[in-house]
Formats: C-alpha cells, structure tokens, sequence
C-alpha cells in the first residue's frame, strides 16, 4: 500500500521534523520513501508543509495531488489541503489551535489536541510528536520501535534527554487518538479496545 501524507502548518511547529522522521522511519524499514519540503515566505510564523511517500512499491512521483492522509496543525492549511484529500482519507487535525470542523462527509476526520498534551509533557514543542503518535497509532504504518531508533539518533549529546520526552508524546499521542476514534466512530467496526 502506498501513503501519500501531506503535514503542514506554521513554520516552527516542527512540520517538517515530522514529515522527515516518517521519511526516514519507512527508509530504515526498507519502505520506498520521498520528502519534499515547502516553506512559505518566512520561516518562523509562515507556512511549511511538507509531502510524504511512504510505499512498498517503486514510487513513481513524489508528488501528491490527492493525499491519503492529511495532518494539519493551524486553521490555514485545514482551508488549503482539506479539498485536497482523497475520498476516504484520515484527517489530522490539531484541534488546540484549530477551532473549526472539517466540512467533508466522505473522510475520516479526528481531533487531537496536541499542544496541551505536549504542554502537560512540560514541552510545547513536542506537540509534532503528539500528533505523530496518533498518526501512527491510526496508520499503523510503521513500528514504533523504528521511530525511538530515529529520535535516538537525532537527539545526541546534551539532546539525548529529549529522547524520552519525545517518545512519551508520541505514547500520549497514540492514547488521545483511540480516545477520539471510539468517540467519533463509536458503531465503527474498527473501534479500538
């Protein structure tokens, strides 16, 4: 099967940290995999999303013009990319910031609210790792134990602490979206025990 993911969001909310780590996650598995970056016209504060392919066939383009997935962590790009999701996808929505619903009737659409769950961690910018935790627990598209190798060797030397906080954002992460998926799809006959 082949995930075409599009992550965005305001620069400096780690959008790209985390389209970069699925990226190299799915390559340390052997998954064919494509990243492509996309700032907007300031960094800090503008836009940034990114394109992620992760598939166990050849990728033919690495463009993505109808996204399987979709995780957005500000209201602009929820306008922007929502359109842009493919009949049936999982949306992503970082419901701390992000106010409103998603208006289609024929995707999956789930809340998470990562900021707070990164702010109870003590760390506000671990909320990309909040929402990659529920994105993995969703997808399942990769094992975990993949992506704490990936965190142990980003973070080394005085960061190597980080580790551990970030892997327990992307446990809370997980936890928030069973929580949300049995209470938005309570009759779905893929409800999680």
């Amino acid at each position: 099967m082949t995930h075409e993911i599009i992550i965005s969001g305001f620069g400096g909310q780690g959008v790209m940290a985390l389209g970069k780590t699925l990226a190299e996650a799915g390559m340390h598995e052997g998954l064919s995999v494509s990243w492509i970056p996309s700032y907007g016209p300031e960094m800090r504060g503008g836009t940034a999303n990114c394109s992620v392919v992760i598939s166990e066939e050849e990728i033919v383009s690495p463009m993505i013009l109808n996204p399987t997935e979709l995780i957005v962590m500000n209201k602009p790009s929820l306008i922007k990319f929502e359109p842009q999701l493919a009949s049936g996808g999982m949306l992503f929505v970082n419901s701390s910031i992000i106010e409103v619903r998603a208006t289609r009737c024929d995707i999956q659409a789930f809340y998470i609210p990562c900021l707070e769950i990164a702010q109870e961690l003590g760390n506000a910018k671990v909320a990309n790792m909040v929402m990659l935790g529920a994105y993995m627990e969703a997808t399942k598209l990769l094992r975990y134990e993949t992506l704490q190798e990936i965190l142990a060797h980003l973070f080394t030397g005085p960061k190597a602490a980080l580790v551990d906080l970030n892997i327990e954002a992307m446990h809370r992460g997980a936890k928030s979206f069973i929580e949300e998926a049995n209470h938005a799809y309570p009759n779905s006959k893929n409800r999680i025990a």
